[in-house]
């Protein structure tokens, strides 16, 4: 283990949209009634496994900002404030690093939520060889609305590029 201190970095991916037929714009699309009740699962996974992020950057687009709302419920009291990033909306997992790499190095637990298909590759991207074999297969053949990846950093954030962190869980909905 090197002089770093190991930091928590979370990928969610948001949760079960809708496309009502009066919402025009991607951007605003709201959660659907599954994406309501999956939601906090994120939230509760994060408060039963002592993994409540100090710094949450979400994406600005309705269904992200309501699933980061859930999850906030769930962490209660110790949930941070969320900061809205326009630029993990629709977001490549290229432009997703590149929004992490200029967090602040005070944070030690990051939880972006954003988008399908940058959030799952930058996952991939990021999985470094010694992480848990079986999560990496799970999200790599399925990530679905919701999916969590917890990875532990060592390196600064701003130097975060690829096979730089260890995937200890992919956690899912239940039910």
């Amino acid at each position: 283990m090197s002089g770093h201190h190991v930091k928590k970095l979370m990928l969610l991916r948001h949760a079960k949209a809708d496309w009502p037929r009066e919402v025009t714009s991607d951007h605003e699309r709201p959660l659907s009634g599954r994406g309501h009740r999956d939601a906090p699962q994120a939230g509760i996974w994060m408060r039963e496994h002592d993994a409540v992020p100090d710094f949450i950057l979400c994406s600005s687009a309705l269904r992200t900002r309501q699933t980061c709302t859930w999850v906030c419920d769930e962490l209660g009291e110790k949930a941070p404030t969320a900061k809205l990033e326009d630029r993990l909306y629709d977001a490549s997992a290229g432009s997703i690093l590149t929004v992490i790499n200029h967090v602040p190095e005070t944070v030690t637990s990051l939880l972006v939520i954003a988008h399908m298909p940058g959030v799952q590759e930058l996952a991939m991207r990021l999985a470094s060889v010694s992480s848990d074999e079986d999560a990496v297969m799970e999200m790599a053949t399925h990530y679905p609305t919701s999916g969590l990846t917890v990875m532990d950093v060592e390196t600064p954030w701003a130097e975060l590029d690829g096979r730089d962190a260890k995937i200890t869980h992919f956690a899912v909905p239940r039910g």
